[in-house]
């Protein structure tokens, strides 16, 4: 009897210490219970579907005892909000946050220490984090590891690229879970750093398919302050823990009550579109936390950069394109060396012309001779010019022409020096009138034994945003950490990087016809990317017949990335003389907007295809752009997302007849015709193909 009265008595502190909330649409259910040994742990259901098997939770602490276990609940809180907000710049014009938030405050019995885990369980998915409380018992504390678990419901189709600390620049891996395992891939793809541990370890964003349909997308939101998350999987078990990436001597983070973690996601649904279209990751951050965004604009720039790429020209001063040679001190010229004021008042002439807003100049200043692969901590000074660069002439001239230049200030990685020199580089930029800086983070890190994705690079990252705020600069980061949304609390983080972007197909394996239909469902899921489409020669033979790397891509899915790839920052990425001719299919890199009022997600399946049509921000045209992988693909689009009861032009830029991504990449034709909200639009796209088409209202 008496154990018949204990095991009862358990049950119900069981049952009592359970909690569930659900999304706002009641589709998405989240279960909150403690185990019997007091740990925190949860489920996820989508439509009574299992999405995540019980998981538990838990944080280890360095040198003092865990917040993993002997928790009791001491209260509990629910509240629903619905907050729309205003985006600076953006996929549509106002963005709704509304979610059902359910608040646990537990008490480890043993030590007296307060940990709080909040959901927020939005229609799209499900959020929660770690949050420590101001407390006698917990002040500075140091985490060695956050064991969060994802125990996934079966084998899903996975998208993956390896658990690398310093770099997100990979191919997707498209596999079953069972099968992810990083010692069976290439690394001859182009990466010029690599640091990876551990064969089963795995970089978010990670999406999945189910066998039954459902769209799966684990995530973090608002990493401030704390090392970027990557996921140890067990194939096996279709097992996922959270791993944060170490600092120099193996610590995550150093923090100090009141802290909070990253939110840690979980994108649920039976429709693809619902999770490309979701904005959760920006939800969950700060609001903006800069007062006058006036100098925040979108802007569309050409620049000189593809012609390094290509081998046309040279960073360096001397021309060698040797990064790791230092110069004789004499800085004897080749002729090779590509921003020299003269080249770049060509590119100057060519944005006016045009109606581009900017253009950057990559190799201005000393330093490309010696910059890359010794772990040279003084390397560029970011004020000083070539002697064939005049700062002052080209400032000057792009002024007479009402073009704007971008600042670029390559690191390679020695950010301790930059930081030194950052405030003299922001004088600089305000003195010529520059309002946006493209930086870059190639090579091993100083301060020595970081790791880009460690705590102390994403408060680098961030920190570099926030001074470019009080200097009214907008900021365009490569080789960071990959975004989760700050873009939202600073939106003068304009774009970033952060994945494979199109110079790969310059000179390496390249990116596979599938990589852009994949990036909208990872990468872009926390914030704007700075992928630099709108390649025209897309084979680099052109450039030197012995040559065999090319983009892989039809030259109309380049015209496509500018509507599919969203980024209030778009590069006009080919040579100048190159869309000289093809005026007729530049036409619509000129044309199209790059920030909007609205966007349609029309189709889209992770790995195959995806179509958009968005809406300018301050005006009636609408842009549709559609891509496909490998495999050639037919549709018929409806044109419901056109105002009812108006006519417009369709500027239709397609694949040609034959096209082929490798055998026939720039085979395309434009053709026009009037449509309404009632048409139906036939989209035939080539094997890596894609298609692009503007509608202008009629009057």
């Amino acid at each position: 009897m008496k154990n018949l009265i204990t095991t009862a008595l358990l049950i119900l502190v069981t049952l009592v210490q359970a909690q569930t909330t659900t999304s706002p649409s009641k589709e998405i259910q989240v279960n909150f219970q403690l185990t019997a040994q007091g740990q925190p742990s949860y489920t996820v259901k989508y439509k009574n579907q299992d999405v995540i098997l019980t998981s538990t939770l838990g944080i280890e602490l360095k040198d003092i005892p865990a917040l993993e276990k002997g928790f009791s609940l001491i209260n509990s809180s629910e509240k629903a909000m619905d907050e729309p907000w205003t985006p600076v710049m953006g996929e549509y014009a106002v963005i709704q946050n509304k979610y059902n938030q359910l608040t646990l405050n537990l008490q480890q019995k043993e030590t007296g220490r307060l940990m709080n885990i909040i959901f927020k369980v939005y229609d799209e998915g499900v959020a929660f984090r770690y949050e420590f409380p101001k407390q006698p018992n917990l002040n500075y504390f140091i985490i060695k590891e956050e064991n969060t678990q994802f125990n996934l419901a079966g084998n899903h189709k996975t998208f993956w690229i390896p658990g690398d600390y310093d770099s997100q620049e990979y191919v997707y891996n498209e596999t079953p879970f069972s099968d992810i395992d990083v010692s069976k891939l290439d690394m001859n793809n182009g990466i010029g750093l690599k640091t990876i541990r551990d064969n089963h370890r795995i970089q978010s964003p990670l999406m999945m398919k189910s066998a039954n349909g459902l769209y799966l997308n684990i995530f973090e939101a608002a990493v401030v302050n704390y090392p970027v998350m990557h996921l140890n999987s067990v194939p096996a078990k279709y097992q996922l823990t959270s791993h944060l990436v170490p600092n120099a001597i193996g610590d995550k983070a150093y923090l100090q009550t009141p802290a909070v973690s990253p939110w840690r996601t979980i994108f649920v649904s039976d429709d693809a579109r619902k999770i490309v279209a979701s904005k959760m990751i920006f939800n969950l951050n700060e609001p903006c936390k800069i007062k006058d965004v006036s100098y925040i604009k979108p802007m569309k720039y050409v620049g000189v950069w593809w012609e390094m790429h290509v081998g046309k020209s040279t960073w360096d001063f001397a021309g060698s394109q040797n990064a790791q040679n230092a110069a004789d001190g004499s800085l004897k010229p080749s002729g090779k060396h590509g921003a020299t004021t003269e080249n770049v008042k060509r590119y100057i002439d060519f944005a006016a012309k045009h109606g581009f807003d900017g253009v950057l100049v990559e190799g201005w200043n000393v330093g490309w001779e010696d910059w890359f692969g010794n772990w040279k901590e003084d390397v560029f000074d970011f004020v000083t010019p070539y002697p064939d660069f005049n700062l002052k002439a080209v400032n000057d001239y792009a002024k007479s022409k009402g073009v704007k230049m971008i600042m670029h200030h390559e690191t390679s990685g020695s950010v301790a020096n930059y930081e030194r020199h950052l405030d003299r580089a922001f004088n600089l930029m305000k003195e010529y009138g520059y309002p946006a800086v493209k930086s870059g983070y190639v090579g091993r890190i100083i301060p020595r034994g970081e790791f880009h994705d460690g705590q102390t690079m994403v408060n680098h990252f961030n920190f570099v945003a926030r001074r470019a705020a009080d200097f009214n600069l907008m900021v365009n980061s490569h080789e960071s950490s990959r975004p989760t949304g700050y873009s939202r609390t600073y939106p003068n983080y304009i774009a970033a990087e952060a994945a494979r972007g199109n110079e790969f197909n310059g000179w390496s394996n390249g990116n596979p016809p599938a990589h852009e239909t994949i990036l909208p469902f990872t990468r872009l899921l926390g914030g704007p990317m700075d992928y630099t489409p709108g390649i025209f020669e897309i084979k680099m033979s052109y450039y030197d017949k012995t040559k065999t790397e090319q983009v892989h891509t039809t030259l109309t899915k380049q015209l496509a990335l500018y509507v599919t790839l969203y980024s209030p920052l778009q590069m006009a990425a080919d040579l100048p003389e190159n869309y000289e001719r093809y005026l007729d299919a530049f036409q619509f890199i000129k044309d199209v907007a790059v920030d909007w009022q609205d966007s349609k997600y029309l189709e889209a399946e992770p790995g195959d295809y995806l179509t958009v049509a968005r809406k300018e921000k301050n005006g009636e045209r609408w842009f549709l752009g559609a891509i496909t992988d490998e495999n050639a693909r037919s549709s018929e689009v409806k044109l419901d997302f056109l105002t009812p009861g108006k006519k417009y032009k369709a500027i239709i830029y397609q694949d040609g007849k034959g096209a082929d991504w490798k055998d026939n990449p720039k085979a395309y034709e434009i053709k026009t015709m009037t449509v309404t909200s009632k048409s139906k639009l036939k989209v035939n796209l080539a094997k890596g193909g894609g298609t692009a088409v503007s509608f202008e209202p009629i009057q």
